[in-house]
Parts: structure tokens; sequence; C-alpha cells
């Protein structure tokens, strides 16, 4: 009869085995000297046919005692003090020889029947940072490892189990308590510590303990590469195996959503199509995909179940007003410009990881929970929200507060592994960034950004320089091509109109492009590509241009080479004055914003005469031969038309 745990989740996802595992045995043991008892971190692997011990051994602080001090002090101490750093030696002997006066270890059969007994699904463990917790996690290890060999384990049990071993390897460290090196029983003392190469020595101490800083010593003696290996492949077994896993287990794309996700890196990303191909989820998909690509999951160390439950939430709070316009998809468009200004304009090489975190989780969220109404409407209506936030940047404070109280829960917290420096940098950066897309603050914006880049200097202030990126990002819709640009006005302005249509319930009077009788759209589009939409991504154009030229190396040769193809890529200008080399970025925008505001012209003439024609109608059958001087079709046209561009500005502040 098969032992207890032997078969295992029958039913669910399985992942078979497909390569033999190298690690047989690994346990840790905390080791005491003769005179203070202190804690000594040892790790005892048997690889190949040999046996290591990785022994991790604290600072030393002052002595503090008469008997203590006796003792003469080591070569490295200094005025009575020893050396604040520990050491970290490893010792390969082979499988024959005993380890600590024990004598030969034959645990094949012990290992065996120790794993068969082990129950995988149980949650009674003891704390990673315990002596316990070792041996537990290798016994689980063996345990997996007979399972695998016999064919399957469940997904879910493999996952926690991988995962909890992997917090025991990173929670081995070294306290800083008072140590001796004088036991003589030491299995370690005749081996000298530096016979690890320098390099390797810091690699296995970021990895096997928290911080713990190895003094660099010279050595004639340097060990072959194998032995090295071996000796800390079982260092990254774990986290190797526990990566794969979790990237083969989360969020399951979609075949098409894959293919349409190839196409990320083009200005004219169609985000329609990722919602049709994503049932509706295009947030979620984008985001992910994004985030892996700048390798941000793993450099945070994001909890993928936490990430899937995070964004899962934030694409419902998109959608929880069920908005025309600021919705899901909007974020997701947003999200993917951003994407493109970071990656192909060379943005991204001016940026820290932590700063590019906090450029796509700004545009993720710069909308959240928006409810489809502008800052006006709430000061004018008196919202609870509005008075929450004094009537300033209402939408846009409450778009942070709402995303950062859902990164507080546990469940959703994906910035946990962010150290406290990373997260307030983080954080400031998100909070300046969502309050740069309020359009109360545009022209002002604009000014303090054209001033910056007139300055002569090379210094730029990076938070006010993506704050315009993801502004511009926000409103670029009119900068897309034709059949994108039109779908988003249409949606836009039916957004509009449900707010128009709550002003006259209010008996509030309509904000500008609010009521849906009389709104010229064209005119209206054409106002906004000439006086925001244009001026504002040129600017953000030039910001780029001298991001680029940052970059540029000091030796850069001071004739001008020839614009090169590579898509996206900035491309080297003539030489300016001073042997300056000119970098520009490729802006597509431009082309995009011409053909669009030439089709806006051609239907604001057709409009304008199909008004004409109705008037005229009127005049015949009401009898009249005009309504009065300054009350003509054409003055209305024109009046309207400046008041169509001032209302789509006006109406932008909600955040668009």
């Amino acid at each position: 009869m098969a032992s207890p745990g032997r078969k295992l989740a029958a039913g669910k996802e399985t992942l078979h085995k497909s390569n033999s595992d190298p690690v047989r045995r690994i346990h840790r043991q905390y080791a005491k000297n003769r005179g203070g008892g202190t804690p000594v971190s040892r790790c005892f692997l048997n690889l190949d046919g040999y046996s290591y011990v990785i022994v991790a051994s604290p600072p030393e602080k002052k002595k503090d005692s008469v008997e203590e001090s006796s003792a003469p002090p080591p070569p490295s101490s200094k005025n009575g003090q020893l050396s604040k750093q520990g050491s970290l030696t490893i010792l390969r002997r082979s499988s024959s020889r005993t380890l600590s006066g024990r004598g030969p270890r034959n645990s094949s059969q012990s290992d065996v029947d120790a794993a068969d007994a082990v129950d995988l699904l149980q949650d009674a463990l003891p704390a990673v940072d315990t002596p316990e917790s070792c041996e537990k996690a290798a016994l689980r290890l063996r345990a997996l490892l007979r399972h695998l060999q016999e064919g399957e384990v469940a997904v879910g049990v493999l996952q926690k189990n991988l995962q909890y071993a992997a917090d025991v390897l990173d929670s081995i460290y070294v306290e800083e308590t008072k140590r001796h090196v004088g036991d003589e029983e030491d299995e370690l003392s005749e081996v000298e510590p530096d016979a690890v190469p320098q390099e390797v020595r810091e690699w296995l101490a970021s990895t096997f303990t928290r911080q713990l800083n190895t003094s660099r010593r010279k050595t004639d003696e340097k060990p072959r590469f194998r032995s090295v290996a071996n000796a800390i492949r079982a260092g990254i077994f774990v986290e190797r195996i526990y990566r794969r896993l979790s990237s083969a287990t989360f969020l399951q794309l979609p075949p098409e959503v894959t293919r349409i996700l190839k196409s990320v890196d083009e200005w004219n990303f169609d985000v329609w199509r990722l919602q049709e191909a994503s049932a509706n989820t295009p947030l979620r998909c984008l985001a992910y995909e994004l985030l892996n690509r700048y390798g941000l999951l793993h450099k945070f160390k994001m909890p993928p179940a936490t990430l899937e439950t995070f964004l899962t939430q934030v694409e419902n709070g998109y959608c929880k007003y069920k908005n025309p316009y600021h919705n899901n998809v909007h974020a997701a468009d947003v999200l993917q410009t951003m994407h493109y200004m970071l990656s192909q304009t060379g943005l991204m090489n001016w940026l820290n990881d932590v700063e590019i975190l906090a450029t796509l989780v700004a545009a993720l969220i710069h909308d959240f929970e928006h409810t489809g109404t502008t800052n006006n409407f709430h000061v004018m209506s008196g919202s609870e929200t509005a008075i929450l936030y004094n009537d300033r940047a209402v939408l846009e404070n409450h778009h942070i507060c709402a995303a950062f109280r859902l990164l507080r829960a546990e469940e959703h917290n994906v910035l946990v592994n962010l150290s406290r420096e990373e997260y307030r940098e983080f954080r400031g950066l998100v909070i300046e960034m969502v309050l740069a897309t309020d359009m109360s603050s545009h022209f002002q914006q604009i000014k303090a950004m054209k001033a910056m880049l007139a300055l002569q200097d090379t210094s730029l202030d990076k938070s006010k320089a993506l704050s315009l990126v993801l502004h511009c990002c926000d409103i670029s819709h009119p900068s897309k091509n034709w059949v994108l640009h039109e779908r988003w006005t249409t949606q836009l302005l039916e957004e509009f109109f449900r707010q128009g249509d709550k002003e006259r319930e209010l008996g509030l009077p309509y904000s500008p492009l609010c009521d849906r009788n009389n709104t010229l759209v064209a005119e209206s589009q054409i106002g906004f590509i000439d006086f925001i939409v244009d001026p504002s991504l040129g600017v953000c154009g030039d910001l780029l241009d001298k991001v680029a030229a940052l970059s540029v190396p000091p030796s850069t040769p001071t004739i001008a080479e020839e614009p090169h193809n590579e898509p996206g890529g900035p491309i080297k200008r003539p030489v300016r004055p001073g042997g300056v080399v000119g970098v520009e970025v490729r802006r597509p925008w431009q082309d995009c914003l011409a053909a669009n505001k030439a089709r806006w012209k051609e239907r604001a003439m057709k409009d304008a005469e199909i008004r004409a024609e109705m008037a005229l109608r009127n005049e015949k059958v009401n009898g009249e031969s005009g309504e009065g001087e300054g009350d003509g079709p054409e003055d209305t046209i024109e009046e309207e038309e400046g008041e169509g561009a001032k209302g789509e500005a006006s109406n932008e502040e909600n955040g668009e």
C-alpha cells in the first residue's frame, strides 16, 4: 500500500518531472562554541559524490566581560575590538569522510523513509528563521522529488512547498552576536576561508544571508570552477524551479491575446482588439505583459497571486460606473502609449527600476474609479468627493487615494518587497504624475517645461518630465490613426452628453460640450488639436530629444551620422553649435495629428452646409426673412466653434 502523502490532489493540474534533481541532501544546523553559545549557521550539501559544508559566521562585537577578554584577540582585531565583518566558508569533502566526527552517514534509506512520511498538505510549519525550518524544507524537497519520480504532483502543492523552501533559504542569515572561533572540533577549522573567489563569496553572501559584508583577501590557491559551481547549484535550484512554475501558472493568456500583444510597441496599437480578444480584461493582460517585459515582476519579487488579484481589482474599479470613455480600455490605451514613450524613445534608459515601476503604475491607476463626470461637475453639484478634497483636483486625488488604499490590503499589496526608501520614492512619483493629469494645471505645466528646456544646463527634473509624458499620453487619442481617434471621440462625447443629462436634471447649467443637441463635434476637435494636443506633444517631443541627448556618450564623434532605420529609435542629426550632436526621437504623432485635423475640417464644412440648409428651410417654414443682427447661421457657427475649443479643454480636466 502506498505510504501516506504518496498520492496528492488527484484530478488537479499536475506538473511532471523532466530532469533528475542534483540535490541529494540539504539541511542546516546551529553549532555552539565552547565559550559563549553563539549560533553559527551551517548548510550541508551532498552533490555529485562530494559533501559540501557552507558555514556563515556572524560579525564580532567588542568583548564586554573579563573572562572573554582574557582570550587572545584574533589577528584582525584592533584596539581590543574584533572585526565587524563575518565570514563565509566552503569545505568540500568526499562522501566517505565524516562530518563533525559523526562517522560515515548512510542516509539513503532513512531519507526515503522520512520523505515517505511527510504530509505535503499540512499547514503547520515552523517559522522560516528557526533552526527546524531548514530540515523541514529539506524533507519536503525530498518528498517532492519522490512524488515527481513516481509521476506527478499537484501544482498548488508544489508551489506552496517550493515557496516555503525558497523562504527558508532566503532567511539564512547571521545574527550580530559575540562569537569565538576557537573550537578545535569545528570541521571547517582546517580550511582557509578565502578558498572561494571573492565574486562567488559575495554571491553566496547575498543569497544565503540578509546583509553580510565580506572582506577581500589575496589568495594563492584557486579551486576549480566545477568544484565551486557544484557548491552553489543548490542555492539557485529552488528559485529557478519556483520562477518557472510561477511563470507557467499565472495568467495564461489566450493565443489571440498573445498574438495581439506582439504589436504592443507600435504607436497605433489597437487596444479595442485587445479588449475583444481578452473578454474585456485588456488592462489586466497588458499590465502583466509590460511588468514582465521590463523585468519588474522578478526585480521586486511580486507574488503572482497577489499581482493577479490586484490587477483584477484595478480593472473592476475602472468598470465600476460603466463609463463610455473613462474605463478600463482607456486605461489600457494610456498604459500602452506610456510603454511606447518608455521603450521606443529611449526614455527608459534615463530611469531606474523604481522610476519605471512608478511610471507604469501611474499610467495604470491614473483614472481609477473615475465617475464619468468632470471635476467641475463635482464642485458645482457639491459631491462628497469634492467636499473631501476641497474642490481641488477632486478626481485625481481620488484616483491616487483609492489605488493606494487598495495596495494597503495584504491580498493586493504587490509592493510588499520594496524597501522603505523604494516605497517612498515610488509613492511620491506616482502622486505627482497622477495629479499632473488635472487639465486645470495644463498651461502652467507646459510653460514650466518650456522654461526648463530653454536652460543651457543638462539638468532635468525627472518627476516633472514624467508627469508631462503621462499627461500627453492621457490626451493622445487625437494623435492616433483616424479609426482609433474617431472611436475615442464618439465615446468621449457620449460621456459628456450623459453628464449634460445629469446637469439638466439637477438644474445646473450645461458644461461645455455636454449639451447633446447643440454641440459642434468637428469644430471642438479642431480646437482641441490646435490648442491642447499639438502644442503639448511638441513640448513632449522636445523633452524626449533632450533626454536622448543626455544619453549620448561623451565620446560621440562630432560628425553627424545618417539616420538609421531602427523602428522608433533615436535619429542623430547634424552637429549643432558647440560640437554637440543633436538627437531627435521619432514623432509618429505628427502625421496622425495633421491627417485627423484635415478630416475634421472636411466634416466641419459639411456640417456647416447642413446647418445653413436647415436654417434656410426653417426661415421658409416660418415665413421669416431673418432672425436679427448677430443671429445668422455664420455668426452662430463662428461663435460655437470658439466655445467648442474651450469646452474640450475645460472638460479634459477630468483626466482624459
